[in-house]
């Protein structure tokens, strides 16, 4: 027994020990290995390496030109790169190129987050970067330099815009960078005193901006609240006619009868208030006068003509009246008739802000959704846009989804239970699905999801909204629904997407014809007021208008005078004429 003790005591101390020494040769290993992997990255950086940093204000390209130093920076410990002294030793500032303008920035900072290489990106690198031989490019050898970039993607993409360079994106790569970052303004003098922090904020608020896309003309978010605002609304009103029924039937109960409408009748109620006040003379019920005759005929005077106008039936307004002069309801305290009428004006101006949202909603669809609002109709091509959670991801939905959005529950039922799927959604509150018959409503739910699918498309991709595709899918609907009900052959969709697109274009030259006559009449009227000397001249005051009359008295005067030196002198008769010339005949003849 002792024995078999003691011999399981040395294999425990055995096993311990064995343990102990493998765990001592994995460790040993692990750092050998390190040490081969930190060697070989010393020997890939034999050739030179250069790195590239995209800041907010522009791109560097650093050379590193002590690898000792950046491998005794590795080797060591992270934090030791952001000792300057010794990193600006390894790392030098080969180029910078700062950015032409916010957009410019903007632009390639976008390009960079896609991974694409930019034409200012590719002559930077180009132009900074050692020549590679084509001697080199055609052999396929690997130049004798590197460039470090921090995106494996962007390095593809600058090595496939550069032929014949040799890109990578290490661990190396990325501590080097890190102090280039950290350093960047001891490198360019430019950016240090807060010029780096504010490139930075600003382009971060446009990159930001860009990518929220946010499109005031394309406010879907304002149409899933507004419709989710107004089914609750219409469930509320609902609850609310119901109590201002019940309520305020224990004093008028056979007003309900009479006028059905929830709205009307709360604004019945509200302007009625106590229906003594429709009573001739102040008769209640019996025959029992209030006191007051005169008082009360000026009432139901006064009364009727404004519950003719709420009613809009002057033989309703009349049974109203005779209703309430035998009326079976509880005469109320001024206190409880004042929280009725509180309440049911509370639920009419409800209902008036009811009606807004409305209106407001399909002004909204009509900006936002032009062409499946008009197609389906306001309120449910909101629910649409709703339950997808917006616009684009309606777009991007198929077909079949849109025809089964909103009957999720009913759809999972059905295949947990191996059922029958739904045929439809929310676009069963379409008027067309209503229209078809039982045997069709598929058939026409499936055809109607197609043309809400390229609806939802047009509107959201296209750049100028029109309702002109969501009329002619409508019209395309409806003979499809003919087609069912007699057989008339519907058009193609080609057809009616071509005679879309020839309206359109007919609109544009329209347009464009317009606004050319609109500018050649307007040519042509300022010609005229050149001609004409019809521009306005500014007003004269009076001190100008006695100087200008001064003036022109003056050379009226001066007009005068030379009118008069310029007067010719008398003609001479013709007979002296002839006398000169007979006298210049006879000298001729003399000689």
């Amino acid at each position: 027994m002792d024995k078999a003790q003691s011999y399981t005591t040395e294999d425990k101390a055995t096993g311990t020990s064995h343990r102990a020494v493998s765990l001592l040769i994995f460790r040993v290993s692990n750092h050998l290995k390190r040490q081969r992997e930190h060697q070989d990255i010393i020997m890939s950086d034999s050739k030179s390496l250069f790195v590239l940093h995209e800041s907010a204000a522009g791109y560097a390209l650093f050379e590193v030109v002590a690898f000792e130093e950046i491998g005794a920076l590795l080797e060591g410990a992270m934090d030791s790169v952001t000792q300057l002294d010794r990193f600006s030793r390894a790392v030098k500032l080969k180029a910078f190129q700062p950015f032409a303008s916010a957009e410019d920035a903007l632009v390639n900072i976008n390009a960079v987050s896609e991974h694409a290489c930019t034409d200012g990106l590719h002559d930077f690198l180009e132009m900074n970067l050692p020549k590679i031989s084509k001697k080199a490019k055609k052999e396929g050898k690997s130049p004798e330099f590197a460039l470090g970039v921090i995106d494996p993607a962007l390095a593809t993409a600058i090595a496939d815009g550069l032929p014949g360079l040799s890109c990578r994106s290490d661990d190396t790569v990325r501590e080097i960078l890190r102090g280039c970052r950290l350093h960047l303004t001891h490198y360019v003098k430019v950016l240090a005193g807060g010029s780096q922090e504010q490139a930075q904020l600003g382009l971060g608020h446009s990159y930001s901006r860009g990518k929220v896309k946010f499109n005031p003309a394309r406010s879907d978010n304002m149409i899933i609240q507004s419709i989710a605002l107004l089914d609750q609304m219409d469930k509320d009103l609902n609850t609310f006619a119901m109590r201002v029924r019940e309520w305020y039937s224990w004093h008028f109960p056979e007003l309900k009868d009479l006028v059905k409408d929830n709205y009307m009748y709360a604004r019945c109620a509200a302007f009625i208030q106590d229906k003594r006040s429709l009573c001739a003379g102040g008769e209640t019920k019996g025959g029992e006068s209030t006191g007051e005759e005169e008082d009360g005929e000026d009432m139901k005077e006064d009364k009727l003509p404004g519950l003719i106008e709420i009613i809009g039936d002057e033989d309703v307004a009349n049974a109203v009246v005779s209703a309430a002069r035998t009326s079976m309801g509880m005469d109320c305290s001024a206190v409880d008739m004042v929280n009725i009428v509180n309440f049911t004006q509370r639920m009419v101006k409800l209902a008036e802000f009811r009606k807004q949202l409305a209106s407001y909603l399909t002004d909204k669809m009509s900006v936002v959704a032009p062409n499946l609002s008009a197609l389906i109709g306001d309120t449910v091509a909101a629910r649409l846009i709703s339950k997808a959670g917006s616009l684009t991801n309606l777009a991007k939905s198929p077909a079949s989804t849109v025809q089964i959005l909103g009957a999720e529950k009913a759809l999972f039922r059905a295949l947990k239970t191996k059922g029958n799927t739904p045929k439809y959604g929310l676009i069963y509150h379409s008027t067309f699905i209503g229209r078809a018959d039982a045997k069709n409503k598929g058939r026409i739910s499936r055809y109607l999801a197609n043309k809400c699918a390229i609806a939802t498309r047009i509107d959201s991709f296209a750049d100028e909204p029109s309702s002109i595709y969501g009329q002619k899918l409508r019209d395309q609907v409806e003979e499809r629904l003919k087609f069912y009900e007699t057989g008339a052959a519907p058009r193609k969709n080609i057809d009616v997407m071509e005679e879309v697109a020839r309206h359109l274009k007919a609109g544009k030259d329209a347009e464009d014809e317009e606004m050319e006559e609109a500018e050649k009449k307007k040519k042509k009227k300022d010609k005229k007021k050149r001609k004409t000397g019809d521009f306005e001249t500014p007003k004269k005051s009076a001190d100008d208008n006695e100087d200008e009359e001064v003036k022109k008295s003056s050379k009226k005067a001066k007009k005068e005078s030379v009118d008069v030196e310029d007067v010719p002198p008398a003609e001479t008769p013709k007979s002296s004429k002839k006398d000169k010339k007979k006298k210049d005949k006879k000298r001729k003849s003399k000689e």
